[in-house]
């Protein structure tokens, strides 16, 4: 999934259930967690932090052009109808 087609199914989603929704992560589709989204990070910006801590550090991911959603606290247990649900 790219930026601009996350952006587009977010947005169909405000005009549905509205802008203050909470975003939630749900996780492992055969044991369904829901958490909650500690917040975002690109490849570059770990690339660069690493290198900057400590340039023999190997904790470099493959890309740059990669934007990651962090998961945060586990709130409760999730369902599997959600995988059935997504698009």
């Amino acid at each position: 999934m790219t930026i601009n087609e996350l952006i587009e199914r977010l947005q169909e989603y405000r005009d549905d259930v509205g802008g203050d929704a909470e975003v939630r992560l749900m996780t492992q589709s055969n044991w369904p967690f829901e958490n909650g989204i500690f917040g975002l990070a690109s490849g570059q910006e770990i690339n660069d932090a690493a290198d900057d801590d400590d340039p023999d550090d190997d904790g470099d991911v493959d890309a740059d052009q990669v934007v990651y959603i962090c998961e945060g606290q586990q709130l409760c247990y999730g369902t599997k109808r959600a995988w059935e649900a997504a698009h």
